[in-house]
């Protein structure tokens, strides 16, 4: 499906990307667990990633995993690894059915084996599937993405392959994580938080943000509505030009 031409829904962006936020703040509200918190917040995945599917976004990017996570307690990391390789095995029939593929961003070498083989397991076996692609930002940081980025050129530069006039911010967007991607139309956070925490800063450049004070786990289809009908009634501006979302 293009998500251009969906009559039912309107002109639809073809990328959105959630900064999936208030897992802790949702489960503290009701005396659980913060691991309860992420454990809701890992079927709110499954809900939005099949509502995503079905409206016909093209690209979906869900920060998962920050590099900055490592921070947390030994506790919390080693449920939310265990939460990932479950949510990767659940959903695989899902994504098969749904014709999902499955894409991920970040330095995910860093995981421990038992994750690393699963996720390798499920983006190979959803590589052909030609529906909605979701991206799961997992170890990412933006930062940590272009100085990944510099590093990679200043090695070829080293040997000679690449010289200072070739690089420019067409070239530069080749080293990134996930160079054939494009670009999010549409950058949501939920939980009311006002910044961006370090995700996708290269590629946000032009994006249109929406914030809603919702937590992650209660963040349904509805919502996700409701940010897509906010994007289209905006008038997007590249340097100067306007580019209107609208029909």
């Amino acid at each position: 499906m293009n998500s251009q031409d969906n009559q039912e829904y309107g002109l639809l962006p073809r990328h959105i990307a959630i900064i999936m936020d208030g897992n802790g703040r949702w489960a503290k509200a009701r005396g659980l667990a913060r691991l309860e918190g992420h454990r809701a917040g890992a079927e709110t995945v499954r809900k939005i990633t099949t509502a995503a599917a079905e409206i016909g976004i093209e690209y979906l990017t869900l920060y998962a995993f920050s590099v900055e996570n490592w921070s947390r307690p030994k506790r919390e990391i080693q449920g939310l690894m265990r939460y990932l390789k479950e949510y990767l095995k659940s959903e695989l029939p899902v994504m098969q059915k749904n014709n999902i593929r499955l894409r991920a961003i970040g330095r995910t070498g860093e995981f421990p084996s038992g994750v690393q083989k699963v996720l390798s397991r499920t983006i190979a076996a959803t590589s052909k599937n030609t529906g909605l692609t979701l991206v799961l930002a997992l170890n990412y940081g933006g930062r940590s993405e272009i100085v990944d980025g510099v590093s990679e050129i200043v090695k070829g530069a080293i040997d000679g392959e690449i010289t200072p006039e070739m690089i420019n911010e067409e070239f530069f967007a080749r080293y990134l994580y996930g160079p054939d991607i494009p670009d999010p139309d549409l950058l949501i956070r939920t939980s009311g938080e006002m910044r961006v925490s370090n995700f996708l800063l290269w590629e946000i450049s032009y994006s249109e943000f929406w914030v809603t004070p919702i937590c992650w786990p209660d963040f349904d289809k509805e919502v996700l509505l409701s940010a897509i009908k906010d994007y289209q009634n905006r008038e997007r501006r590249y340097g100067g030009l306007i580019f209107s979302s609208k029909k």
